[in-house]
Parts: C-alpha cells; sequence; structure tokens
C-alpha cells in the first residue's frame, strides 16, 4: 500500500473534534433577534435609514440631518450633523429614573473579598470626580489620547466614561498584554497620559501590574513617544500592592488625587457624531498591531440597538457578558451597550476556572444573572472542564445564555437548562 502525503493544513481542515449540534429553530431564532420582525425593518431596501432606529435609542444634544453620508468613500459618516455625549448616554439620562439601581456588579477573583454593586447615581458621582481630575489636573480636553492599561476592575468603566465625558479619546490596553505591547500603543496612539493600576488578582495571585508601566514607558520613548503622567489605581486603596517604586512628578495615585475632586460635577461635552470615542487595537498576534478609530454616534447607536434587539437588554436584567473590557466585545457589551440601555451589567476580575470550574455559575446563580453572554474563549474553556457543569448549580429558570455576541461571527451558542422544566424567555 503506498503511503498518502496529507499536509498539516488538509488535517486541520477536515479533523473532526466533536459531532455537531443542530439547534431547534425556535433556538435559532432567538439567538439571532429577539424581535423577528427587526428582519423585514432591516432589510437592504430600507438602509440606510432603517439605522434611524438604533440612533433614535440614544439622548442627542443636537438630531442630525443625514444618516449616512458616502460622498467621500472608504469614509463613511454617520448621523452627519448630529452631537452628543456618550457618557450623559450612558449615566446621566438614566438618574431620574433609575438613580438607585445598581450599573455595575464588581466580583473580586478571590471569594473572600466584598462584591461590589454600584449604582448609577454612585457610578454619576464617580465618573464626575475622575474627569475633574483628567481635566483640572492632567490638563486633558476633547480631542485628546490617553492610554488605559487596566485590568477587570470597575475603575475601568469610570475612567472610560470619565474620558467620554471629556471628548478624550481612550484606548485602553487589555490588562494581560506586556508593557511593550502597551508601549507601542502608546507611541501609535501619540498618549502622553498612561493609566494603570498598581497590582490586581490572577489565578489567586496578585500581580504586580505598575512593572509593566515601566517597560511600556521605555517602549513608547524608543519609539519618540514620552509620556507625562502615570496615573495609578490602586487595587486596595490606601495599601501600594506593587514592588515596582513610584517615580516622583511623574507617577501618582489616582486614589490620593481624587480627594482633591470631591463631589466635583463636570458637564458632558457635546461631541460630534463624527467625534472619535475609542481607540480599540488589534491583537499584533500576526503583524504590527492595527488601530480602529470608533467614533461616537455610529459606535454608540450600534452598540445600544445590537443589546436591545438581539441580545434583548432591558434594564431590570443582571446582565453578564464574562469577557474582558480589554477587547472589542467587553468595550461594547460590558460598558457601552448595556449602560446605554440601563441595564445592570457585571463585571468579573479573574479567570473562569478559579478556583475551580464552578466558579461562573456560583457567580451568577448568587447575583441572579439572568442573561449570560460569554465570550467564545470563556466557552471554550468551560466546556474543555466537562459539559455537565451547569447541572451542578440551581440557577434561575429564567436565565438565558443563548444571546449572540453580534461582534463575533464565530461565537458559540451555549444554552443550558437547569432541570426538566426550565425554559428560556423570549420579549418582543
Amino acid at each position: 500500500m503506498s503511503e498518502v502525503q496529507v499536509s498539516e493544513a488538509e488535517i486541520a481542515v477536515h479533523w473532526r473534534e466533536e459531532e455537531y449540534y443542530s439547534p431547534s429553530p425556535r433556538f435559532i431564532g432567538q439567538a439571532n433577534a429577539n424581535d423577528p420582525a427587526i428582519f423585514g425593518r432591516f432589510a437592504e431596501e430600507n438602509f440606510p435609514e432603517c439605522f434611524k432606529e438604533y440612533a433614535d435609542l440614544l439622548t442627542w444634544d443636537k438630531y442630525w440631518h443625514t444618516t449616512l453620508d458616502t460622498s467621500n468613500p472608504p469614509f463613511w459618516k454617520w448621523f452627519v450633523g448630529g452631537k452628543l455625549n456618550a457618557s450623559f448616554n450612558c449615566v446621566d439620562r438614566h438618574l431620574a429614573k433609575y438613580r438607585n439601581k445598581a450599573a455595575l456588579i464588581w466580583v473580586p477573583e478571590p471569594e473572600d473579598q466584598v462584591t461590589q454593586a454600584i449604582t448609577d447615581q454612585e457610578l454619576y458621582q464617580r465618573v464626575n470626580e475622575m474627569a475633574a481630575l483628567l481635566r483640572d489636573y492632567c490638563g486633558l480636553k476633547a480631542g485628546d489620547r490617553v492610554t488605559l492599561h487596566l485590568p477587570m476592575i470597575p475603575d475601568l468603566p469610570v475612567t472610560m466614561l470619565a474620558c467620554a465625558r471629556l471628548g478624550v479619546i481612550h484606548s485602553e490596553v487589555f490588562g494581560g498584554f506586556s508593557g511593550a505591547a502597551c508601549g507601542d500603543r502608546i507611541a501609535d496612539s501619540g498618549s502622553h497620559v498612561l493609566i494603570t493600576i498598581d497590582a490586581y488578582y490572577r489565578n489567586g495571585d496578585l500581580m504586580d501590574h505598575k512593572v509593566k508601566a515601566e517597560e511600556a514607558l521605555g517602549a513608547a520613548e524608543k519609539l519618540g513617544q514620552k509620556v507625562d503622567k502615570v496615573l495609578v489605581w490602586q487595587r486596595h486603596p490606601g495599601t501600594n500592592s506593587s514592588k515596582t517604586p513610584m517615580v516622583k512628578g511623574r507617577d501618582f495615585f489616582v486614589n490620593e488625587l481624587l480627594a482633591d475632586f470631591r463631589g466635583k460635577i463636570v458637564e458632558p461635552v457635546s461631541m460630534p457624531a463624527e467625534a472619535p470615542l475609542f481607540l480599540m487595537y488589534t491583537s499584533g498576534t500576526t503583524a504590527r498591531p492595527k488601530g480602529c478609530q470608533h467614533s461616537t454616534g455610529g459606535y454608540l447607536s450600534y452598540v445600544a440597538g445590537t443589546s436591545k434587539y438581539y441580545q434583548d437588554i432591558h434594564p431590570e436584567d443582571t446582565y453578564w457578558c464574562f469577557a474582558d473590557i480589554g477587547w472589542i466585545t467587553g468595550h461594547s457589551y460590558i460598558v457601552y451597550g448595556p449602560l446605554a440601555l440601563a441595564a445592570t451589567s457585571v463585571m468579573y476580575e479573574g479567570v473562569p476556572t478559579y478556583p475551580d470550574p464552578g466558579r461562573p455559575w456560583r457567580i451568577a446563580e448568587r447575583l441572579g444573572v439572568n442573561l449570560f453572554p460569554p465570550a467564545p474563549n470563556t466557552h471554550r474553556t468551560q466546556r474543555n472542564r466537562g459539559p455537565d457543569r451547569p447541572k451542578n448549580y440551581h440557577l434561575p429558570h429564567q436565565t438565558r445564555t443563548h444571546c449572540r455576541v453580534p461582534t463575533n461571527g464565530a461565537a458559540l451558542l451555549w444554552q443550558y437548562h437547569t432541570d426538566a422544566g426550565a425554559s428560556t424567555r423570549t420579549r418582543h
């Protein structure tokens, strides 16, 4: 018998890792849109005016005159002439009705540490105080760029929304990236301010994160970009958890600086719809990282619309997108999307398998999470630990895990039932 030559690529294409599972039509319908009528409303013949429905979920300071301007391809412009502020849309406008409702629930990785529930009112105060610090202490203004190198702590969305309040363009670098990777992005964005943290928990260890700032600043300076200020959040306020020394005149603890800005209110800057909201860089796995600039009006309309019509998010939901804000899924469906709709958004600091693979289900059960779309990597991590894991926890019957995160067409769908009587729900 002659030997057959097969390349690794051919093996990769044809290797069957597992059996395919064909979900029911009802499940597919729910996974792709909670309102089937939306496919008709957003049919090709209704483009681009159909996206007015997304934009009308927001509060505009000035309404736009042109939904989509295609006169200068490929530089498309959405909602031309419109003005709004992303921070106002995610925080201020909800106060009248939802002031005392949790906007964010943050779960630390160590199970013996206290879960924090941050109400809309508390979020409003913290965002305003941070915005005042950035404006009055750092001298930042609309159009400036700031690099954030922060893990999954509540100070991250607070900082993002404070930047958005001022029209300052934030560029969050995934907390797990090296200092060199952060420095490359600092240089490319032209940031003069780096906002980081002293330490955070990962797999049970308190990791020194400040050490990465030194590496980042060195890498950025080699590329011609000097950072003037390094703002350092403290994982345990009042305690420096990093062995890396602070540099006098350059490094400052945010917790200490905020004492001078308690109670400050910063009026949100009204930004043109096409003004940049943030920069998001690719991972750099295959080539030099590429930065994508997301506009305020088009981006915020999209994530509000997809959150409402595809993920079925409502203000009364306790919603947990198990992802990292360092990536576009986290930006869109931990921060801007759910907060624009006044939902309660859950954040978790650590890894899904610490101290054991049951951690996500314990969190979901304890917090009453009723909408749970994890990122694809979280699905894979949990799936590798066995398919029966959710059955060990008595999650509410109304928990829905079947929603697909629209930014990634490869996102996996994972539906489970807590018992024979459990069912998913659909709202129209």
